[in-house]
């Protein structure tokens, strides 16, 4: 998980929350959120694409998404579990 200092967060936290807003009052699809992870992706390469940049970048992805499976993912299987029966 990035824990970044707060002061950066709390910049970044504005315009992320706002994006955030904005998804959520259209009714986002999965397809928006891809939309929306390529356009800072593609921002963030446009004067510096070169296989590091790439590299870093694809590892980030995947970072995020392993976090993302640990914290959300996880609890709500286990809790469909205790709620459902386990399949195993």
């Amino acid at each position: 998980m990035p824990y970044i200092k707060q002061q950066f967060r709390d910049t970044l936290d504005t315009h992320i929350n706002n994006l955030v807003y904005a998804m959520k009052d259209t009714n986002y699809t999965s397809g928006d959120v891809n939309y929306v992870i390529t356009s800072v992706l593609k921002g963030l390469t446009k004067d510096n694409l070169c296989y590091e940049t790439i590299n870093k970048l694809v590892g980030v992805l995947e970072c995020a998404k392993l976090e993302y499976y640990r914290r959300v993912a996880t609890p709500y299987e286990q809790q469909k579990i205790s709620e459902n029966g386990d399949v195993y």
